[in-house]
């Protein structure tokens, strides 16, 4: 299969932009889609550094803002005009019959997958609450599949769509540190707001008496003297920090279509406390991988019981269901039956080929 990648039109798919996730999501999927033996093009920055088969430059390094600004973008802006209009006119040079074009970013995709309607065009990684256009689209959590489908999908009268999965986000094992051994602080690692719960975290790290370390873009005024505030960090000292933390804590206020860093700490062993809803009732097993929280009383004491739960297990599983290799598993079955409707008979189309039909399974610490 062919696929055409986009990347985010206003950062480079390279490391350097470790803070936005779907940046990332771009540079894993390219590397995971050569890895399964396809043929990848990506369109974006010249900075970019992806695995693929070709990388189309449409935007120049100058034309961007720091990765310290990655969330000031507009999706009208000259730069977003730029990209749409030299995308266009690169894929148009090189598209096949039924190619794919992958928009990980809806809306701010949108221009240039309406300009080649002749491709299956899909949305990889939703985590984004709206914008969705895509006639196939993968989401990063049930949750927020089932918040898109919405309430009229619980009666009789819903109706699902075949061709909308669940995926969930995906990580390369080693790029991170494990460690069962931990210092004693907590981490709190993301945008430094109240939806995601910064104030929350603060105020459990005081009530514990345990140091915090805030690390991610944005400022808030705290007076607790044990806490560090780092900002937005490299991949290195990223790994470093989820490491060796105690424990990581998420009180996100919202439903988290994913949160990834929740997975990236149990990459390096280490507990999640996070609240009790969106992606952490899948993600985070509780007592097993950390606590999910309702109560102020019940995130204190999570902080004093971080000792109960297993690095290994925290390991094994974002090893068993959230690697590149892993899900490369799930995607690869996925983008099957999407090209079986362009070419096949789609939904009744057999794959004679497959031994096992394993994609949707999740595997459970022992």
């Amino acid at each position: 299969m062919r696929f055409h990648v986009l990347g985010i039109p206003h950062t480079a798919s390279n490391s350097d932009w470790m803070c936005c996730a779907f940046t990332q999501k771009v540079v894993k999927l390219c590397a995971m889609l050569k890895g399964l033996g396809h043929y990848v093009i990506h369109y974006g920055n010249a900075a970019s550094s992806v695995v693929c088969d070709e990388s189309v430059s449409v935007t120049e390094p100058n034309e961007l803002e720091p990765p310290a600004k990655y969330l000031e973008f507009d999706i009208g802006s000259a730069l977003y005009r730029t990209f749409f209009e030299r995308a266009i006119a690169a894929i148009a040079k090189r598209k096949q019959r039924h190619d794919f074009l992958l928009c990980m970013w809806g809306s701010g995709h949108k221009p240039v997958a309406d300009a080649h309607p002749d491709l299956l065009v899909v949305e990889p990684g939703i985590g984004y609450v709206a914008g969705h256009f895509a006639p196939f689209k993968v989401f990063e959590s049930y949750a927020i599949l089932h918040a898109y489908f919405g309430l009229n999908f619980m009666a009789t009268t819903g109706k699902g769509g075949w061709y909308d999965v669940v995926i969930p986000n995906y990580f390369e094992p080693a790029d991170f540190r494990f460690e069962s051994d931990k210092d004693d602080y907590l981490l709190f690692l993301g945008r430094v707001n109240s939806g995601k719960g910064i104030h929350i975290a603060l105020e459990v790290a005081a009530a514990a008496d345990v140091p915090i370390v805030v690390a991610g873009p944005g400022e808030y005024a705290t007076s607790y003297r044990k806490a560090v505030f780092v900002g937005i960090v490299n991949q290195q000292t990223r790994a470093e920090l989820l490491a060796r933390a105690r424990a990581l804590i998420a009180p996100s206020m919202f439903a988290e279509p994913f949160c990834g860093v929740v997975t990236e700490a149990h990459f390096s062993g280490t507990p999640t406390i996070t609240t009790d809803w969106g992606a952490f009732a899948e993600n985070n097993l509780h007592g097993l991988t950390g606590y999910r929280c309702r109560t102020f009383e019940h995130l204190l004491w999570a902080v004093g019981n971080t000792h109960k739960i297993s690095p290994q297990h925290c390991r094994a599983w974002a090893q068993d269901n959230f690697s590149v290799e892993r899900v490369a598993v799930m995607y690869d079955e996925f983008f099957y039956s999407v090209m079986n409707v362009a070419r096949g008979h789609g939904w009744y189309q057999p794959n004679n080929n497959r031994r096992h039909l394993s994609w949707l399974e999740r595997v459970y610490p022992s």
